[in-house]
C-alpha cells in the first residue's frame, strides 16, 4: 500500500519535472540555447501567487499564468534575441545573468525569507486503504492533461508543425516564409507558461517559497531533460516520470534518501554514457 502511495506521489512530482523539462527542451529544440533561467520563472510564479492570492485563487492562477507568460516574452525579446547571431557561450552567460537578476529582483522586493503560500487546502482523498493528498491527484491529473494537450497542439496546429519545422531547419524553414521570430517567442511563451503551472503544483505541494524557490527544480527538470533527450518533447516527459519516480522512491527509503540527488545525477551520468543523446533523443548531422 505504501509502495502505491509513493509510485502515485513520485508520477506527481514526475509530472511537474516534466512540464519544466517541456520549457527546456522547447526552447533548445528550437532556439539552440538553454535557458538557465527557466528555474527562476518558477520562482516568480510562485510570487505571483502570493500577490493576488488575497484578492482569489483562481484570479491568483491566472495572474501567475499570464505574468510569466510575459515575462518569457519579454526576456526573450530584452536579453536573448540581440543574442541570436552570438555564440553559445555568449547566450549561456547571459542566460545565468538573467537568472540571477530574477533572483536578486525577488529578494529586494519580498525579502529573503521564505513566506508561506497556502492556495487552498484540499484535504485527501480516501479509496480503501489508501489515503492520498488531493492535491497530488489533482497534479497528476493536471499534469497528465497539459503533456496530452502540448503534445497534440504541436502536431495538429500551424504553429505547432512551424516550431517543429523550425527545430528540423532552421534556415529551410525561413525559406518556407516561416516568421523565425514568431516561432522563438511562442516557444518562450509557452515555457513560461507551463513553468507558472509548475510553479502553483510545486506550491501545492511544499507551501512555502524564497527567491532560490525555482532553482533546485530547475535543474532537476534540465535533468529530466537530458536523460529523456534534450529537444525531444516525449523525451522531457519521460524524464520527468523517471526522475519524480526515482526521487520519491529513494527518499521512501531512510538508508539512502540523503543521497537522493546524488543518485538522481548518477542516473544521468549512466544514461549519457549508455546512451549520450538521452532515452529518445536522435543524433543529428551538423551541416557544414
Amino acid at each position: 500500500m505504501d509502495f502505491i502511495i509513493t509510485l502515485v506521489n513520485g508520477l506527481s512530482l514526475g509530472g511537474i519535472y516534466a512540464m519544466i523539462a517541456l520549457g527546456y527542451t522547447m526552447v533548445y529544440g528550437i532556439a539552440k540555447m538553454l535557458n538557465f533561467a527557466h528555474g527562476d520563472i518558477i520562482m516568480v510564479g510562485g510570487y505571483a501567487i502570493l500577490v493576488f492570492l488575497a484578492i482569489n485563487p483562481i484570479v491568483a492562477i491566472i495572474a501567475s499564468v499570464v505574468f510569466c507568460t510575459l515575462l518569457g516574452i519579454v526576456v526573450e525579446k530584452v536579453a536573448y534575441k540581440p543574442l541570436r547571431g552570438a555564440s553559445p557561450l555568449a547566450v549561456l552567460i547571459t542566460a545565468i545573468g538573467v537568472s540571477y537578476l530574477l533572483q536578486s529582483l525577488a529578494q529586494i522586493i519580498f525579502g529573503s525569507d521564505s513566506k508561506f503560500v497556502i492556495v487552498a487546502d484540499l484535504g485527501k482523498l480516501t479509496v480503501g486503504e489508501l489515503v492520498i493528498d488531493v492535491a497530488t491527484v489533482i497534479t497528476l491529473l493536471c499534469s497528465m492533461v497539459i503533456m496530452i494537450a502540448l503534445n497534440m497542439f504541436v502536431k495538429y496546429t500551424k504553429v505547432g508543425r512551424a516550431m517543429l519545422a523550425v527545430s528540423e531547419d532552421k534556415d529551410a524553414a525561413r525559406l518556407m516564409g516561416i516568421n523565425i521570430n514568431f516561432i522563438i517567442t511562442m516557444t518562450f511563451a509557452i515555457g513560461s507558461a507551463l513553468a507558472s503551472l509548475a510553479g502553483l503544483f510545486y506550491v501545492l505541494r511544499i507551501p512555502s517559497i524564497n527567491p532560490t524557490f525555482g532553482a533546485m527544480p530547475g535543474i532537476q527538470a534540465f535533468t529530466a531533460a537530458v536523460i529523456g533527450g534534450i529537444g525531444s518533447i516525449p523525451g522531457a516527459m519521460l524524464g520527468g516520470i523517471l526522475l519524480g519516480i526515482v526521487e520519491c522512491l529513494c527518499n521512501a527509503v531512510p538508508a539512502i534518501s540523503p543521497y537522493t540527488i546524488a543518485i538522481e545525477f548518477a542516473i544521468l551520468i549512466v544514461i549519457l554514457l549508455v546512451k549520450p543523446t538521452g532515452i529518445l533523443g536522435k543524433k543529428r548531422r551538423e551541416k557544414v
